[in-house]
């Protein structure tokens, strides 16, 4: 599929606008790409006329293709060319024949590309090096620069292309990427979409979904933070708000943005504030909105809206063209000097821009007795007002989205800042009174909203004001309760008396205010605890590393001498033969200065890393967290109270992931070990991951275990791993390991207790007990055979003529009842899947090596399910694998993680030769 210009540009933008555009799909919001279309082609005709008239006839060439161009032609210019490459494609604006020729007198020209903006964007740039990369694959030379035309005056800038050749080949690559690819990218709201024609399909998609890109805030930076946790909805990420009390010395401090607040505001459709918000107005209010185009940094209608006795009165200064600009400025500062002290009222920092260039342009020249300085000052910004204080239920703190919600609506639906571009171009083009109107219009109800807006504000401030409009629907995010999940349920008590007995009934309550008060020891108890301090731990070993570098490696001098003394400290534990103690070691070493050249050195051979915490220990935090299934609380107050390392459980987490990544290496060369073997156990369970469930699935050999999750129970990820696989699967009869291609055993022993759970509902049904009856009699012979040989084919194969006069005699049996016939097709369709095992050496008939390690999953789910995430789930079956592994190896899991081996073949080799020391020697361990 050939990339365009067109999708490049979609691309830089928007992955989803880019992909939907190659697939040919046209979008409903026209009118704004339609609009820059026109503007664009109008632009590239103005530039076409000036680089005709540089020409003489015959020197330029328009429309053309450049595989089309005579081999020894001399022509100047190229206007609107069509270059093609391999896979990309650009109708190139305009190219120009360089001076300069290669080695070998090919014509080298130079990409031009056309922008009517005043200002040039990376985006323009990246999409003139596109041009270039297009063209170099057509004529074998790549230009080094091009040229960008730009604005009214229709300025030349010279580019320089070779540093972005890199990042435009990177784009081709993920557009090619995506191309190829059966599955949409992941659709994400962003800046973009108010311009885009596919804006109403994505966010009806995105509000389906509840996505988190709904809140036009938050980055992209958080929204893959939050992801990383699992929550992926804007409702998982209202069930996350937390209200904090602030310390008294930041009591001051400005409130921090919550876009969980946010989230839950929209859930529960109230506002919420949090803190105090202040909105002070000391004089007139005087509600300001200003129309312009940032491009030109023009500004053409100033809108004014203020109270009078006898209602409000809308002020709207028009300026023609730039040149009125002085005018209007004029006019508002006359407007003002006749209001009785003045406050002006704005949304956001365009205005708070406006007056500030508008003094630095025309503030001198004011006749007025208006201070322009003093009006900057105490204008008011309602939106910093509002901002990480007040959360209106809209997705945005937009003031078209919370007008809306107070129930504002502007006479034109769709008005914008967009559109307000497109009425301004077709009023200069045509001077068009509608559009001027329109403009007028608009720029007056955003006044208004404004003033509708800070009125709701200022109730919000003040419980005596009324507002039919926020009536009811303000929650005080500071009052909220704590939702963290408890274990018993918090009584709710009509009486407000009753609420204050139930407090004084509280264990805690009862113990530090009403029982020290009649023990004399709990009161000595608690003054002793109070008084103690922590205990400084001293080391119990001390290396120092005083030796300086034999010689300088960049002069050659060998005399240095000591700069700077550090010390690193390491806590740690101690295994001996008596048990384990705690062992802090102090590193005392150097920072050594050559004499001559001031080259500073450390010890090269230094032991300790930049971690606090010992390999030995975290062997140890690892063991009880992965085989003794303790949680990380239970971990943390154990280390606190036995060996008094106060670790807390956000460190422990990090110190969980630390070894995880050690032993990521472990985890892939087990599930390696097993995709190349000759025999696979599998089976999956569910795990709730953010209130959704999410499954973890199991490989397993004879002497392996390898965990693996997915989001769904879909068989895409077992299917891409054992695609080459061609051992025996042996599996539960889940239909999607119906479509591996290799042989397999289904598990006979979950048929079993199928057939059972049957024949119990089913007591009276005569034909179902003879079919189980005749399974479970061939069933038996073959487990007696297996009981005296083993898993070995020559003596399994003779039970294959009672299975073959099995099958036969029931295909031709007919059944009266349903669940007869039911076991019957069941049986007749795994008929090769069933006896499996009896073609195979080695080869079980159940799938109990799968079951026994998705058990040892499910006691560990019990501890971690209530607060994982994705990554923490990958992490904890990471270390479950290699536990597993060494418990089906018959080798001690904390053993290993103490020796620092990465490979446990390796381990058990190297520890063959000695004692069985780190061998498991009996089966206390089971699970």
């Amino acid at each position: 599929m050939t990339i365009t210009a067109e999708i490049f540009q979609s691309f830089l933008q928007c992955e989803t606008e880019a992909h939907l555009k190659s697939a040919g799909v046209v979008g409903s919001d026209r009118e704004y790409p339609d609009w820059q279309q026109r503007r664009l082609d109008a632009y590239k005709e103005l530039c076409f006329q000036r680089l005709r008239s540089q020409c003489r006839e015959g020197e330029y060439l328009q429309g053309t293709s450049f595989a089309d161009l005579p081999p020894k032609s001399q022509h100047r210019l190229l206007l609107d060319c069509l270059t093609e490459g391999k896979q990309v494609q650009s109708r190139i604006h305009a190219l120009e024949r360089s001076r300069t020729t290669t080695p070998a007198k090919v014509a080298v020209f130079i990409p031009i590309r056309f922008v009517p903006d005043e200002k040039i964007t990376i985006q323009d740039k990246l999409h003139l090096a596109f041009d270039a990369l297009v063209l170099s694959e057509t004529s074998g030379t790549m230009p080094v620069a091009g040229k960008i035309i730009h604005g009214t005056e229709q300025k030349s800038v010279k580019i320089q292309l070779v540093g972005m050749m890199k990042t435009v080949r990177a784009t081709v690559v993920k557009i090619t990427a995506q191309q190829a690819s059966t599955s949409p990218p992941p659709l994400i709201l962003n800046r973009h979409c108010a311009e885009c024609e596919f804006q109403a399909r994505c966010r009806k998609i995105a509000g389906e979904k509840d996505d988190l890109s709904l809140l036009s805030s938050m980055s992209e930076t958080e929204r893959k933070k939050h992801n990383s946790k699992g929550i992926f909805t804007v409702t998982q990420l209202s069930y996350t708000f937390r209200p904090r009390r602030k310390p008294k010395k930041f009591a001051n401090k400005p409130e921090k943005y919550h876009h969980s607040l946010k989230a839950l505001a929209i859930r529960e459709n109230k506002i919420h504030v949090a803190g105090k918000p202040e909105l002070k107005i000391i004089g007139t209010p005087v509600y300001l909105d200003v129309e312009g185009i940032p491009d030109r940094d023009f500004y053409y209608l100033i809108g004014l809206r203020v109270r009078t006795e006898d209602g409000y009165i809308q002020h709207s200064f028009w300026a023609d063209d730039q040149s009125e600009e002085k005018t209007i400025w004029m006019a508002f500062l006359k407007a003002l000097s006749s209001i009785d002290n003045p406050q002006i009222i704005h949304y956001g920092s365009y205005e708070t821009t406006f007056l500030k260039r508008m003094k630095e342009r025309y503030g001198g020249l004011a006749e007025s007795a208006t201070d322009v300085d003093k009006i900057a000052v105490s204008a008011v910004n309602v939106l910093s007002v509002i901002y990480a204080q007040v959360y209106f239920p809209t997705y945005s703190n937009g003031l078209k989205e919370i007008a809306r919600y107070l129930g504002f609506q502007w006479s034109d639906e769709g008005a914008s800042g967009l559109k307000s571009l497109i009425w301004r171009e077709d009023w200069e083009g045509n001077r068009n009174s509608v559009s001027k109107q329109r403009l007028i219009t608009y720029n007056a109800e955003d006044c208004e909203a404004l003033q509708i807006l800070t009125t709701a504000v200022i109730a919000l401030m003040m419980p005596t004001e009324t507002s039919d409009v926020i009536a009811g629907s303000v929650i005080s995010a500071d009052e909220l309760q704590d939702r963290f999940p408890h274990q018993f349920k918090k009584n709710q008590f009509v009486l407000p008396d009753m609420e204050f007995i139930n407090l004084c009934a509280y264990w805690y309550y009862q113990r530090e205010k009403v029982y020290i008060r009649s023990s004399e020891y709990l009161k000595r108890c608690t003054v002793k605890a109070r008084s103690k301090r922590p205990r400084t731990l001293l080391a119990n070993k001390t290396i120092t590393y005083a030796n300086p570098p034999e010689i300088c490696q960049r002069c050659g001098v060998d005399k240095f001498y000591r700069n700077e003394t550090y010390v690193k400290t390491v806590h740690d534990l101690k295994f001996t033969k008596d048990g384990i103690r705690r062992w802090i070691t102090k590193y005392v070493y150097h920072r050594y200065v050559c004499s001559k050249c001031r080259k500073s050195y450390l010890p090269v051979d230094r032991p300790w890393t930049r971690h606090k915490y010992g390999t030995e220990l975290l062997a140890y935090v690892i063991y009880q967290m992965v085989e003794l299934r303790l949680s990380q609380l239970m971990v943390t107050k154990g280390l606190k109270q036995l060996y008094g390392i106060d670790m807390a459980v956000n460190v422990l987490a990090d110190q969980k992931s630390r070894v995880a990544h050690i032993h990521e290496t472990t985890y892939k060369n087990i599930l390696n070990s097993i995709l190349k073997g000759k025999l696979i156990h599998a089976d999956e369970t569910k795990i709730a991951v953010a209130k959704k469930d999410t499954f973890v699935w199991v490989l397993a050999n004879l002497e392996e275990v390898a965990y693996f999750h997915t989001d769904s129970r879909e068989a895409d990820t077992i299917h891409e791993l054992l695609k080459e696989y061609k051992g025996v699967l042996v599996s539960d009869f889940y239909a999607a390991y119906d479509a591996i291609d290799c042989p397999q055993q289904k598990c006979l022993i979950h048929l079993m207790r199928d057939l059972n759970d049957s024949l119990l509902e089913n007591p009276f049904d005569t034909e179902l007990k003879n079919l189980a009856h005749e399974f479970t009699e061939i069933l038996k012979n073959v487990v007696s055979t297996i009981d005296r040989y083993g898993l070995k084919t020559h003596y399994l194969k003779r039970h294959k003529i009672d299975v073959e006069r099995f099958f036969r005699s029931l295909s031709m049996r007919e059944f009266r009842s349903e669940v007869g016939e039911k076991y019957k097709q069941r049986f007749l369709k795994n008929r090769y899947k069933l006896f499996t095992f009896l073609d195979y050496d080695g080869v079980p008939w159940n799938n109990n090596n799968a079951e026994h390690a998705i058990k040892a999953f499910a006691t560990l789910r019990k501890v971690i399910e209530d607060s994982c995430s994705k990554k923490s789930i990958q992490e904890h079956l990471i270390l479950l694998s290699i536990f597993q592994t060494c418990k089906y190896k018959q080798i001690r899991f904390l053993d290993f993680l103490r020796s620092g081996e990465t490979d446990i073949d390796e381990y058990i080799r190297k520890h063959r030769r000695g004692s069985r020391q780190g061998y498991i020697s009996d089966q206390t361990s089971e699970v």
